[in-house]
């Protein structure tokens, strides 16, 4: 049985099953790339609920695992060389569950690239945009008076659907096939219409293949299963 006890978030959150991937995270957009994941591949994990509205991420046990203090993170008890591997930021996680299994990504090396390419737009481009957007639209950034925040983001996250619209011209995944590019993205376009009731504001109803995608990624069952995953608590 493998031995996590060099790892302080594990006492914190104790590991009932240490041969197991232990997934430390939260269902928010960040959160879901990784469980469905998880789930898509069908690796065995444990999941451990941070709450993060308690600021559970700032803990030092959280913190000895991701110094940045942001879910998700895991603790793969197998990784290179059979020795424990600790991880954190989302699209880094993607990378390794795809290559540690060989699926979710192409196999040649211009579509890995290409691949990624595309997760890396959601990192940078996609996250950072809706999450502002969700903020001054939704949350306390709403009070400001002057709107131009608001409008910025607006029309920057409408324009990346436009980017996303146009790419899935005659594709039913972002890759042709579906890919962790997808996986990166279902939980920021759900939440930006769901959650941050952005739907109206960027238009989305008049976009045709981002609804569609959106509407064939969340049909799927692990995906349905990883959008749960871990329970709020």
């Amino acid at each position: 049985m493998p031995d996590l006890s060099a790892f302080p978030i594990t006492v914190r959150w104790p590991a009932r099953h240490p041969d197991r991937i232990q997934l430390y995270s939260f269902p928010t957009p960040n959160g879901v790339k990784v469980s469905i994941a998880l789930e898509e591949l069908g690796l065995a994990y444990e999941a451990h609920t941070v709450q993060i509205g308690k600021n559970e991420t700032w803990t030092p046990e959280f913190l000895s695992l991701n110094p940045n203090g942001k879910i998700p993170a895991i603790l793969d008890p197998d990784g290179p060389g059979g020795k424990p591997l600790a991880l954190f930021e989302s699209g880094a996680i993607l990378l390794y569950l795809a290559e540690k299994t060989g699926r979710l990504i192409p196999g040649d090396a211009a579509g890995r690239y290409e691949t990624l390419q595309w997760v890396f737009f959601q990192m940078a481009a996609v996250g950072p945009m809706f999450g502002q957007l969700g903020f001054f639209h939704k949350f306390a950034g709403r009070e400001i008076e002057d709107k131009r925040p608001l409008h910025r983001y607006r029309d920057e996250s409408k324009r990346l659907l436009g980017v996303l619209e146009t790419r899935l011209a005659g594709r039913d995944w972002i890759m042709g096939e579906y890919t962790i590019a997808d996986i990166a993205l279902i939980g920021w376009v759900r939440n930006l219409i769901g959650f941050y009731e952005a739907r109206e504001l960027v238009e989305y109803d008049a976009l045709r293949n981002v609804p569609a995608w959106l509407e064939r990624s969340l049909a799927r069952p692990a995906v349905q299963r990883g959008l749960e995953i871990p329970p709020r608590g």
